[in-house]
């Protein structure tokens, strides 16, 4: 495998002239570009591989550049294509803006890691206006391909100076992709001996989706550093982990330091520095602003750190980011404690003495007791980790106390939600009233001050203002589902199936989800049955359609649509997410009513699940079986009924 771009692509992997119209053809003349190269064994498995990944998120990375790219067991040998349309295309780019210029990287399965390096790569190119300028003004393939080379021995000038003195190529081989990974960062540190340098500024990128974002914010961060004669270090915090690490000594040393980054970054090592924070696509439009700013910007351990910061993400989205940080903390202890717990009914005897089902032979007893104890941590993770995203990590055990606390005083699920942001916004608060201390005391901050004073507070916030009226609140809801008539059941379960569909996988689907493994908690387990069977009805109804309903679908979809049999089956909800994407006016409202009757029949049977993820693999344990299962298959079935009859054929299409 070859590292250098010029290597991966060919005068015939160029065109020059690409289709004008959607995304989608354009992506396809591209997957015909890579499967003419040779080096793809299924051009169908490839595509799966091309579109899952946009389904993710767009590689529209902004400035006019797009960068599918995908790896697949269907990939011989890393390969790269690319391509031009002077007019632009609709791509769902970052930034609103028309793609002009589209590179599309294959990797083997493998190669875990030379996507990723190519990408680095490109983006430290592209972030040249004037080279993205040069490829679009290209008027041939052999044009396209020299301006390439001649911009990575300008950026790269080591390796062709490498290359010149071994009178060989370099292969670059997988194993030493941590140094490809590096590429924005190590030209500069290789030439002024970052070990032993002091850094005026340091700086770390990050972007949630990939690295495209994070190199290109490096790339233009360290460019200007230079116009501007500031010494800058870059860490990149990419798809395939931290590079270019920044030590405790260059922290120490830095007069400053900038974080550009559009999700979680280790910041508690910056305590006492001053820190500018703001979004990835700041390092990259705002550079100078950014290196200007830094040296004068608040001390991280205020709570202006972040007032003051150039973010502008809005109070909202921080709220549902910190929610959602806690979620997904959450969910690895709810799903393998309630796993384990369904196996613990699953393998006892219920004659022994019903009163304990679950716990009357040895073996149940094992299971209920490992389930019964990752379960019980769902709270205090939950409420710990929505106050760790708020206040860092001096903000953990507090959430932790916290949330454990508010579910051992009977506020639950919503206690410990409230819990976590109280225990967030107490260590900002505390941060700030610290401030004004002594620096010598910054090595006791952390370790005791502000957990002592915030466990304290937060427990008698807790214990006497949040337990009291949110418990009463649980009680009045666990036995108004308790003591609900069976239409209301019935249309509760409508509701929450639905939900699920609605955005599969989404907030909206997060919240129903949220609301039936709280549910579980609470004793009510009929909720969590609906909410599963919803869940599970999507993927399903897209799979059964695709078979029955042949002329409505390509044979890409034909095939891609079998998987969903499997994920629908495993309560992988996400699986129908490329076609309501690609057909959201048709899919979504099949999938919404196929999902909203199963909640209703689960309901109506009165099945139970106590286990909150399994699909049809917890069946057995499942209140009800054979109707639950009955339930989904109407549901499935419906949902692809309706999905056949009211989408087009391909052909009129």
């Amino acid at each position: 495998e070859k590292m250098k771009i010029t290597e991966l692509l060919s005068r015939e992997s160029v065109n020059l002239n690409l289709p004008q119209g959607s995304k989608q053809q354009v992506l396809d003349a591209m997957i015909e570009m890579m499967n003419n190269t040779g080096n793809l064994s299924d051009k169908e498995e490839f595509a799966k591989a091309i579109y899952a990944r946009e389904d993710q998120f767009s590689t529209g990375i902004g400035d006019g550049i797009a960068i599918p790219h995908g790896k697949s067991s269907a990939v011989k040998n890393a390969t790269l294509v690319a391509g031009v349309n002077r007019d632009g295309i609709d791509f769902d780019s970052l930034d609103g803006e028309v793609a002009k210029l589209f590179f599309m990287i294959a990797a083997p399965d493998g190669s875990s890691q030379l996507h990723l390096d190519v990408l680095a790569r490109l983006s430290t190119l592209l972030i040249k206006e004037d080279f993205r300028a040069s490829l679009l003004s290209a008027q041939s393939a052999d044009e396209f391909l020299a301006k390439i080379d001649a911009g990575e021995k300008e950026n790269f000038p080591e390796e062709y100076a490498s290359e010149e003195n071994a009178g060989e190529n370099i292969p670059v081989q997988t194993e030493i992709s941590q140094e490809a990974s590096n590429i924005p960062v190590e030209k500069v540190s290789a030439s002024e001996n970052s070990s032993a340098k002091k850094y005026s500024i340091l700086a770390v990128t990050a972007c949630p989706t990939g690295i495209a974002h994070t190199y290109m914010a490096a790339q233009k961060l360290e460019d200007t550093a230079k116009e501007l004669g500031i010494s800058l270090k870059v860490e990149t915090n990419g798809s395939g982990g931290a590079k270019n690490i920044l030590t405790a000594e260059e922290i120490a040393a830095a007069d400053g330091i900038i974080v550009a980054a559009d999700t979680n970054v280790e910041m508690a090592r910056f305590n006492g520095k001053r820190v500018l924070k703001t979004g990835v696509t700041d390092g990259i439009h705002k550079a100078k602003e950014l290196l200007e700013k830094a040296t004068s910007a608040p001390v991280y351990q205020s709570e202006s750190a972040v007032s003051e910061s150039v973010s502008t993400e809005s109070g909202a989205k921080r709220i549902y980011k910190h929610l959602m940080n806690g979620v997904s903390n959450m969910l690895p202890f709810v799903i393998s404690g309630g796993i384990l717990i369904a196996l613990a009914f699953l393998l006892d005897n219920y004659e022994i003495n019903p009163a304990s089902f679950g716990s009357n032979t040895p073996l149940a007893a094992f299971f209920m007791s490992a389930g019964g104890t990752a379960f019980g941590f769902m709270l205090p993770v939950l409420a710990g980790y929505i106050a760790m995203s708020i206040g860092d990590r001096p903000a953990l055990v507090v959430g932790f106390v916290g949330g454990a606390l508010a579910s051992s005083g009977g506020a639950g699920f919503l206690g410990a939600l409230l819990a976590g942001f109280i225990a967030g916004y107490l260590i900002l608060g505390l941060k700030k009233l610290f401030s004004s201390l002594p620096s010598s005391l910054d090595g006791i901050k952390p370790v005791l001050l502000y957990p002592l004073c915030g466990v304290l507070l937060v427990a008698v916030i807790i214990v006497f203002l949040v337990n009291p009226p949110v418990s009463f609140v649980n009680n009045a809801l666990n036995n108004f589902l308790s003591n609900m008539g069976s239409s209301s059941k019935i249309l509760l379960g409508i509701v929450v199936a639905a939900m699920m569909a609605v955005d599969m996988g989404g907030p909206i689907n997060k919240a129903a989800y949220v609301f039936g493994v709280a549910s579980i908690e609470a004793g009510n387990f009929e909720i969590m049955a609906a909410v599963m069977a919803g869940g599970m009805v999507p993927p399903l109804a897209i799979a059964l359609a695709s078979t029955f309903f042949k002329k409505k679908f390509t044979k890409r979809e034909r095939g891609s649509a079998i998987t969903n049999y499997i994920m629908g089956l495993s309560f992988i909800t996400e699986g129908a997410i490329p076609f309501a994407a690609a057909d959201p006016l048709r899919v979504l409202p099949a999938c919404i009513i196929g999902s909203g009757i199963t909640g209703a029949l689960s309901m109506f049977f009165g099945c139970t699940l106590r286990a909150p993820h399994g699909g049809m693999f917890v069946l057995p344990v499942v209140g009800n079986p054979l109707m639950y299962f009955v339930a989904i298959a109407v549901g499935s079935v419906v949902g692809a009924v309706i999905l056949g009859t009211i989408k087009k054929n391909v052909e009129e299409e």
